[in-house]
């Protein structure tokens, strides 16, 4: 089965930074591409960034551009998001996401960790 487990959350003071990792297995990690998506409170789900599977093409939220930058490791089946500049706003529970298949699978589906919190505030 697909596992997506997210880390690195935590409380940090505006202009902070924090790495967020998320280890995945159950698919062929390096075909396909990761997202990371996060929630704040009373707010709708919405992507942050996203990773082509060879981690050459990257996206980001307008609001993040310049001071999120997504990455992955495939030989460690990672994908990373490093987080730097932090604003209250950025204040949310992120996601990892992928629409992949999974091992003897026969097509894709969307999978989610857990999330992680992130809190910034002074």
């Amino acid at each position: 089965q697909v596992q997506l487990v997210e880390s690195g959350g935590g409380l940090v003071q505006p202009g902070g930074s924090l790495r967020l990792s998320c280890a995945a297995s159950g698919f062929t990690f390096s075909r396909y591409a990761m997202n990371w998506y996060r929630q704040a409170p009373g707010k709708e789900r919405e992507l942050v960034a996203d990773i082509t599977g060879a981690g050459g093409t990257t996206n980001y939220v307008d609001s993040v551009k310049g001071r999120f930058t997504i990455s992955r490791d495939n030989a460690k089946n990672t994908v990373y998001l490093q987080m730097n500049s932090l604003k209250p706003e950025d204040t949310a529970v992120y996601y990892c996401h992928v629409f992949a298949v999974a091992h003897f699978r026969l097509t894709p589906a969307h999978y989610w960790g857990q999330g992680t919190q992130v809190t910034v505030s002074s």
